[in-house]
Parts: structure tokens; sequence; C-alpha cells
């Protein structure tokens, strides 16, 4: 049996090989995927949407523009791979290693990401807008805070938060691995607990919403209660942004 990878946009034969007969038919794409990016074959603009590529190794693969809308892709090596400007809505890359691949400009939304490795990864301009990313390894990856910010589920470990006290202070905080966190409808974050790592503009912040909790570097601030309701803005916690910018015009 021949399986072919096309070009979404002209239907071109990117790719074609022969599969043989003790592979699963399901799996026959994912067998001349790994065979193409083994080769070093040119998959850009590949169409490969809702395939099952679940465990597939396509390190440093050309996936450049490639339609991988609904792909499976869990448990995936795409560790140094060009995926830029590729089509991942709705995919399935949860454990998937994205370690040093090239995301810029991809569009991930709705994506489940949940434990996917991302160190070192170029986010720039990705859409990762109601994507999955608990438990997700950001470290490093470029661009990862504007990233993170366009999705409700925050990934674990540490994260660096900002925040808008009285007076335009601004307080630069640590939400550590073991603080529960939630994201809201809008861009606000919450966590159980943070760290304060820098006052920006004076020494002491001044909460603007009960107005006498105080920010202090060196110190860890504790709500009376949190509430890990995304779906409410305004619940319990210590509220917070991603990006600086975004607090800079609270």
């Amino acid at each position: 049996m021949k399986q072919q990878i096309l070009n979404q946009y002209t239907g071109a034969v990117l790719f074609e090989c022969d599969v043989p007969d003790d592979v699963a038919s399901g799996m026959a794409m994912r067998h001349a995927l790994e065979k193409a990016a083994a080769s070093g074959a040119d998959l850009s603009r590949a169409y490969l949407s809702r395939a099952n590529l679940s465990g597939a190794d396509l390190s440093r693969a050309d996936l450049s523009r490639a339609y991988l809308s609904g792909a499976y892709l869990s448990g995936a090596d795409l560790s140094g791979a060009d995926l830029s400007r590729a089509d991942l809505s709705r995919a399935y890359l949860s454990r998937a290693n994205l370690s040093g691949a090239d995301l810029s400009g991809a569009d991930l939304s709705g994506a489940y990401l949940s434990r996917a490795y991302l160190s070192g990864a170029n986010l720039s301009g990705a859409n990762l807008s109601g994507a999955d990313l608990s438990g997700a390894n950001l470290s490093g990856a470029k661009d990862a805070d504007y990233a993170i910010a366009m999705t409700r589920i925050l990934p674990d470990g540490d994260l660096i938060g900002w925040k808008k006290c009285k007076a335009e202070l601004l307080v630069k905080l640590r939400i550590p691995a073991d603080a529960k966190r939630s994201h809201a409808f809008g861009r606000k974050c919450r966590a159980e607990f943070v760290d304060v790592l820098e006052v920006i503009g004076g020494e002491v912040g001044i909460s603007q919403h009960d107005g006498k909790t105080e920010y202090r570097a060196g110190i860890r601030v504790t709500p009376d209660s949190f509430d890990d309701n995304w779906q409410d803005e305004c619940s319990s916690g210590i509220h917070f942004f991603i990006t600086r910018l975004e607090a800079e015009n609270y």
C-alpha cells in the first residue's frame, strides 16, 4: 500500500512511500510522515488534519504552514521542528516534546498541550487562545508570557506575574509551583498565594481592591481565601496579570 502526503493548497504530492503490510491502516500516515521527516523532505503546507501521529518521531521536520488542525500528536517528538505558521488548532499535543521547536505565528487555539515540553520553543506571535497548558514546561520559551496570557488554563510550575497597586506602583510577583492558580474570563489571573519579588516606584504597594493588603519585596502574601472558579473574574485570591504591560494599563 502506498501513502501520500499532499500539499493542502495545490494537492501536489509532497512525499510518497510504501507502507508495510504489518503497519495498521490507521498508522499509515504516521509511518509515511516519519520516513519523510527522516529523509529531510519539505513538508511545508502538508495536509495532515486529524491525522493519527501519536508518538511519531518528527524531530527537526519542516512542517511550516502545515495544516494539522485536530491532529493527534500526543507523545510525539517534535523537538527542533519547524512549525512556524502551522495550523495546530484543536490539536492533541499532550506530553509532546516541542523543545526548541519554531512555533512562531502558529495557530494553537484550543490545542491540548497538557504536560507538553516546550522548553526553548519559539512562541513569538503564536495564538494559544483557549489552549490547555496545564502541567506544560515552558522554561526558556520565547514570548511565553504573551502566549500564556491568551490561555484560560495556566501551566504548572513557578510563574511570574504583575500587579498594579495604589499610587500606580507596579509589583512583580512569583507564583510558586505549589500555589493553586486560576485564569479568569478576562485577562486577570488569580493565585492562592504569591511571593513579592520587586515593588517598582516605591517600597510598599497597597492593594487597590481592599486598600490594606501590603506588598513588600521579599515577603509572601496570602489572602484570606482562594476561589478557583475561572468564570468569576472577581473571585477571591491574589489577582495578577501575566504581562507587565497589562498590569501597567489596568
